[in-house]
């Protein structure tokens, strides 16, 4: 074989390696593929794999096909029923269900594709939270608001070839100048309700210590009733004892209780009683036989 063929073989092969290559393209399981000539869609490819197009006259175009999140850089002011400002903080999750389609609508561009997603979320949140008060929308009707917005997204977005999988209000507030009213308002309600509390505290405590009183001043005078009652009832048996005890023998009787003050009366040593020298204090200690025979 001469060179010259060989070298036309060579660059034979050499060119058919390149218009292969050209040709072969893969299509990763994470993207679709969208096969352009001169300028028009001409095949769209979802399944994951090799692929051949013609070189310099086919080129080809990827698309993410995964779930992407659009999360918004800054809350939206939006206004409620009572014409409130509430600061919403969202993000939605979508993804592209028709290529050839996503690609006619937005060019393929995600940019576009996010700036078209956002207008529809938000016009579509406006409008509901036009319809609602803060409560509602803060925890009342959340979830509803969440639903109903996926749902009308994704109807529109679908004429673009995109899917709407969430929509997902991350944050609802109000705004700082509405915060501080509501919460100066709420501080003035909670002190009103605690001061009605107080007096009402204060009117069942002095009813209490009212009733206390009076329920300690009738145990004090029933106290006082039974004790008198008991000590009457002693003094009269005492009273009695005495008597029987006289009657019995009067003169001891007396010696007795002469005794029992001479103990009283001289009962420490530094005791000291002035009395006349004939008083009848000393009459049995003058006579002490006195009592014996008066006994007799």
């Amino acid at each position: 074989m001469s060179s010259r063929l060989k070298n036309v073989l060579g660059i034979v092969a050499v060119t058919a390696l390149l218009v292969l290559s050209m040709s072969i393209f893969t299509v990763d399981q994470r993207q679709f593929a969208l096969v352009f000539q001169f300028g028009e869609v001409k095949r769209v490819i979802t399944e994951p794999g090799l692929n051949f197009k013609i070189p310099l006259i086919q080129n080809v175009r990827y698309l993410d096909r995964r779930i992407i999140t659009l999360d918004s850089d800054e809350p939206e002011r939006f206004i409620t029923s009572e014409k409130k400002n509430v600061l919403v903080d969202s993000f939605i999750k979508w993804r592209i269900i028709d290529p050839k389609l996503y690609y006619i609508s937005v060019a393929g561009d995600e940019a576009l594709a996010r700036t078209r997603l956002n207008q529809t979320v938000n016009s579509g949140l406006r409008e509901e939270f036009g319809k609602r008060t803060v409560h509602d929308v803060v925890s009342g009707e959340r979830n509803k608001i969440m639903e109903q917005m996926r749902v009308r997204a994704d109807a529109d977005l679908r004429r673009i070839g995109v899917e709407i999988i969430d929509v997902r209000l991350k944050r609802v507030e109000l705004a700082t100048e509405v915060s501080d009213a509501v919460f100066r308002r709420m501080e003035s309600e909670r002190k009103r309700v605690a001061n009605e509390l107080r007096s009402e505290g204060a009117a069942e405590a002095e009813k209490i210590r009212a009733d206390a009183d009076r329920q300690r001043e009738v145990v004090i005078a029933d106290a006082y009733r039974d004790a008198q009652k008991i000590k009457g009832e002693g003094d009269a048996k005492a009273a009695a004892i005495y008597a029987a005890a006289f009657n019995q023998s009067p003169a001891f009787y007396a010696f007795y209780r002469s005794l029992e003050a001479y103990r009283g009366s001289f009962n420490n040593k530094g005791d000291m009683l002035v009395l006349e020298p004939g008083s009848d204090f000393f009459k049995f200690m003058k006579n002490p036989g006195q009592s014996s025979d008066k006994a007799k």
